[in-house]
């Protein structure tokens, strides 16, 4: 991939910067370069995706007004499609805002679609209740031997 095609093609930090020698412009330069650094580091999405263990993503979003909510993930890996006990608290299935996985059948790999209460033919789908990850097995679907799923919601304060 050309680096002219991404959307964001210079880097997010300076990577040099010249320090002048007198004390106090240098004082305000590193007191400049870390408001920089804490800027950008604050506005990108925290790359972590913890197992069985909720992880702050770092976004925020303004769904009422000026009081930011922030997003949580967290992953899971199963074996079959029995429903998963989530133990994630939440006032509201709603709150469920990016939901994704996929899974084997020992030789090849799937997209598995957060989707319906209805069973899709030649899918393997899942929802989410407030309390439980639901699978959902459409005639003809690939077997499933292993998979993972990773859920991100909004916090409920």
């Amino acid at each position: 991939m050309s680096s002219s095609n991404v959307i964001n093609p210079t880097p997010y930090l300076r990577t040099s910067r010249e320090f002048p020698e007198e004390p106090r412009i240098l004082t305000r330069e590193l007191d400049k370069m870390y408001l920089d650094v804490a800027n950008n580091v604050n506005t990108r999405i925290i790359g972590l995706f913890p197992k069985n263990v909720p992880a702050i993503t770092g976004e925020r979003w303004f769904l009422t007004g000026n009081l930011p909510q922030q997003t949580l993930r967290k992953v899971f890996t199963f074996t079959s499609t029995s429903s998963i006990n989530h133990n994630i608290s939440v006032t509201s299935p709603s709150q469920f805002i990016r939901c994704f996985g996929s899974y084997t059948d020992g030789t090849n790999t799937f997209g598995l679609p957060f989707a319906t209460s209805v069973a899709v033919a030649g899918l393997i789908t899942f929802y989410v209740t407030s309390t439980q990850i639901v699978f959902l097995v459409g005639a003809g679907a690939p077997a499933l031997t292993s998979g993972t799923i990773v859920l991100e919601w909004l916090s409920s304060s």
